[in-house]
């Protein structure tokens, strides 16, 4: 029976390993929110399962998925993949789910954050999110695996990436939303992170490209591929609606050293050519409390929000000029790995909006929704 754990990771030995180090399997969550997903989720549905299929072609791959979907998921996906009844509020596990930490032998833990639907009451995207905040929990249990827990802070999976040496790269657009931690200052922030995550130095980039949904995680826009190499996300084009952010974390990376003194090498990854945007808002389910999508609204396309498997790359395509550009860049990143293209196109038009008045926002203008890979967590390897 897995057990809580009172110290620290650090204190214990514990580390997160890189996205890129060897995993054990990749954890997913069935999408079917209405209110979230257009068309009943069906067109998601679709892309999850073409997704686990692309993933299991490397390592296992476990779905989790509630009771009232749970024939029709295992019926979608292949026999290889396995199927586990869970209860959820939404789909996004690497966010709700355990971040898997791991000691020199070769032991397993989690630590078990607090969720709170990216920002709570403040600027959360839906309400409840307590099924959400007992995922990682579950998963824990499921596989037997000892865990940390932090009541007292808030943190999604997507918000942070490390390199397993002791450099973390976040956004302060996120960490430092009211929304998270707001009793908290950054330098404190910073304590709770190298505690836990068992980190030397955080390099932060100011802003995201997705400020309404996650408050701008640091996935969509950079993350490393090996120690002292990272990819950003690229674009020259001036009118593109995530430029400027862009151009400031490429110049932020270019300027930083990691945990080990390296002044980093970084790749540039192309956004696409063109802005995606939102097709089918009328088939998204309104309920109170949410702001209804407006057909045509750009959506967060960045295949920095690719996925690292054992010997494989899950990259997320658009049906854009620039999607081969973006197969050839990764692959150039990553030699020995194979790199598989998966359509997400078909699944766009989460749903969802922040609770709060848009023009609350400082980039409500932008009218933001996401197009990307479905979240994952990754089960390290023993």
């Amino acid at each position: 029976m897995a057990k809580r754990i009172e110290s620290t990771p650090k204190a214990d030995g514990f580390r997160m390993p890189g996205e890129f180090e060897e995993q054990k399997q990749i954890w997913m969550l069935w999408p079917e929110r209405p209110d979230n997903w257009r068309n009943g989720a069906k067109p998601a549905q679709k892309v999850f399962t073409e997704v686990a299929k692309a993933i299991a072609q490397f390592e296992p791959v476990t779905v989790c998925v509630s009771p009232a979907q749970y024939q029709y998921a295992r019926y979608m996906l292949p026999t290889e993949v396995r199927v586990v009844e869970m209860t959820s509020n939404d789909s996004w596990i690497r966010d709700c789910g355990p971040t898997f930490v791991i000691n020199d032998k070769g032991d397993v833990r989690a630590i078990d954050w607090e969720f709170n639907s990216w920002g709570g009451l403040v600027d959360g995207l839906y309400f409840p999110w307590d099924q959400d905040n007992l995922v990682a929990q579950k998963v824990c249990e499921i596989e037997g695996i000892d865990s940390y827990r932090t009541p007292d802070f808030v943190l999604e999976g997507g918000s942070i990436h490390v390199d397993g040496e002791g450099t973390l790269l976040t956004t302060e657009m996120c960490l430092l939303s009211e929304g998270r931690n707001p009793g908290m200052t950054k330098e404190e922030i910073e304590e709770k992170l190298k505690e836990y995550l068992n980190l030397e130095k955080i390099i932060w980039i100011k802003d995201g490209i997705d400020p309404f949904e996650t408050n701008g995680h640091i996935d969509d826009v950079a993350c490393f591929i090996r120690p002292g190499e990272v990819a950003c996300i690229w674009t020259e084009d001036e009118n593109h609606p995530f430029y400027q952010q862009a151009q400031d974390a490429y110049k932020t990376l270019c300027e930083a050293t990691d945990a080990k003194g390296r002044k980093l090498k970084v790749h540039k990854l192309c956004l696409t050519r063109e802005p995606c945007y939102l097709k089918g808002a009328d088939t998204i389910e309104c309920i109170e409390g949410t702001i209804p999508r407006e057909e045509g609204e750009v959506s967060i396309a960045s295949y920095m929000n690719f996925l690292i498997v054992n010997g494989g790359i899950i990259l997320p395509q658009y049906g854009d000029e620039n999607d081969l550009l973006a197969v050839r860049q990764v692959q150039e990143m990553f030699p020995e790995r194979e790199v598989v293209g998966v359509p997400t196109r078909p699944h766009r038009g989460s749903g969802l909006r922040r609770r709060q008045h848009p023009l609350h926002h400082p980039a409500a203008a932008q009218g933001l929704s996401s197009v990307r890979l479905p979240r994952v967590a990754r089960s390290s390897r023993r």
